[in-house]
């Protein structure tokens, strides 16, 4: 039997333009999510304040970009500074 059944997949390294636009968009789905996840923690804790009635807990920009691995290959992710 020659006839076969098993495609062979693109491999994430090459420069496919739909892996690229997967890549993209695994990108900021990921971006929006760990913002989402900031802003709750930092509501959530809202009321916890210093005596002079400052806020604990405030945003200070990022931190440098980290690599996420995912079945497409590594995505570049800013994660928010807390």
């Amino acid at each position: 039997m020659t006839d076969s059944n098993i495609l062979k997949l693109n491999k994430p390294e090459q420069n496919d333009p739909l892996q690229e636009v997967l890549r993209e968009g695994a990108r900021r789905m990921l971006a929006a999510v760990i913002e989402a996840e900031v802003s709750t923690f930092i509501e959530q804790h809202a009321t916890l304040k210093t005596g002079e009635g400052q806020m604990i807990l405030a945003r200070n920009g990022y931190l440098p970009a980290r690599s996420i691995q995912t079945g497409l290959g590594d995505i570049a992710v800013k994660v928010p500074k807390v």
